[in-house]
């Protein structure tokens, strides 16, 4: 699941990325407007998508922390790099049931 999260996580971020710096300066700049439609839509079904995973991931794999931080990095330029290291560290893990 991790590395599944990790994978979306990064195609997100790239997408972003794309969406900003080549995008939207050919619509802007260039004048032409399809490829932001494009990387637009690409992006938004990325963003569903690591959403989606996370909330799968929280109560089986993550604790709700994981859920929020995820969410957050979502939002921001970058965010989904530096809370897929977060992710794989181990810092959202659920703790294994300890046997009596």
């Amino acid at each position: 699941m991790k590395s599944l999260v990790s994978l979306v996580g990064y195609l997100e971020g790239f997408s972003f990325l794309l969406l900003m710096g080549v995008a939207m300066p050919m619509k802007y700049i260039g004048g032409e407007p399809a490829m932001v439609s494009i990387m637009g839509s690409l992006h938004g079904g990325l963003f569903l998508a690591y959403i989606g995973l996370l909330f799968l991931g929280v109560g089986k794999h993550w604790n709700l922390t994981a859920l929020i931080h995820g969410s957050i990095a979502a939002v921001v330029p970058a965010g989904p790099f530096l809370f897929e290291g977060m992710l794989v560290s181990g810092e959202y893990d659920l703790a294994a049931p300890e046997d009596d």
